[in-house]
């Protein structure tokens, strides 16, 4: 999907207008990929824009940074600040939003201390990520021949830039081969997770999904489905999950900020549930999409309010 430029970008403290948020081509970030970010969904709710589980995500942009040495000069508390402040000055929701953290134009070689750090803050319309819009539809899916990356050598549980050259393999050849979605296994051969989003099983009753241990990002959309599986009254655990598990499961759907929950109808032209999602996946639908939409009491205060001066204008489609 496109980007659709919006007015202004939050710089290091500052609005600058989005054609001024350039970079030089021997920044740090280019040519060795030293940058972590996020993504933010903020929804329209009757009251105006809502961001969902916006102090998590900051919360993990900070742990991604502090995991690779990244100094950021801004609290958890100005983190969320400016992105209700972004998203209220160029007037556009609901919306995706996108800060980054990178080192920018100093020093050349490896050694990233010697280069500045920038932090950046975008928001733009962006609508549903994996699937055609309908949320009870499943995709198809196949198991890559990619591995996620290993142990000890790139740090799975920071939502780095870097990482997401192993994603771009995964992804790339799910498209190439005509499938939607790559899901990877770990190098031990267990269920890891897809090119951008967490994934979870229905077996016999129960929804699993692979532990963090398993090369898995801690997603904070896969922590909200955890918490409402609870509220629903089903059987949840974090398990390791063989490969041929994912054949034989009753239901499998994908989950995060750009996928929200979006069902599985098929692994490597193996069927699940007969190509239909399943009711332990709809019953998530309906409680996530109820919540997110403003339809259903926001139980768990996931939502910030941005203030706008008229929340009751039309908001921006996508």
């Amino acid at each position: 999907m496109a980007i659709q430029a919006t007015e202004k970008i939050w710089h290091n403290g500052k609005m600058i207008p989005w054609s001024d948020a350039q970079i030089h081509v021997m920044s740090h970030v280019i040519n060795y990929g030293s940058s972590v970010f996020e993504g933010i969904r903020c929804y329209a709710h009757p009251d105006g824009p809502s961001i969902f589980r916006l102090r998590e995500h900051m919360q993990r942009l900070i742990d991604s940074a502090r995991i690779y040495r990244i100094e950021v000069d801004y609290t958890l508390d100005q983190l969320c600040e400016a992105a209700c402040t972004l998203v209220a000055a160029n007037n556009v929701w609901p919306c995706y939003l996108r800060p980054i953290v990178m080192r920018g134009y100093g020093e050349a070689g490896v050694n990233p201390f010697n280069s500045p750090i920038d932090v950046y803050m975008t928001n733009y319309p962006w609508g549903k990520y994996l699937g055609k819009g309908d949320v009870s539809e499943g995709i198809e899916a196949c198991v890559s021949s990619w591995s996620r990356i290993a142990p000890n050598t790139m740090p799975a549980m920071s939502k780095a830039g870097a990482n997401y050259m192993n994603s771009q393999l995964i992804k790339m050849e799910a498209i190439v081969n005509g499938y939607v979605e790559g899901i990877a296994l770990d190098v031990n051969g267990y269920v890891s997770e897809a090119s951008g989003a967490n994934i979870f099983i229905v077996r016999k009753g129960k929804l699993l999904t692979p532990p963090l241990g398993n090369s898995v990002l801690p997603g904070i959309t896969r922590d909200a489905i955890l918490a409402l599986a609870e509220d629903i009254g089903v059987s949840v655990a974090e398990q390791m999950i063989p490969r041929e598990m994912l054949y034989i499961s009753d239901e499998v759907f994908f989950c995060g900020t750009a996928s929200e929950i979006t069902p599985i109808r098929s692994i490597d032209k193996i069927e699940v549930n007969k190509g239909k999602t399943g009711p332990v996946t709809l019953a998530l639908q309906r409680e996530f999409f109820g919540i997110v939409n403003g339809k259903l009491e926001d139980r768990h205060n996931w939502f910030t309010r941005v203030p706008v001066q008229n929340h009751a204008k039309q908001p921006v489609g996508v």
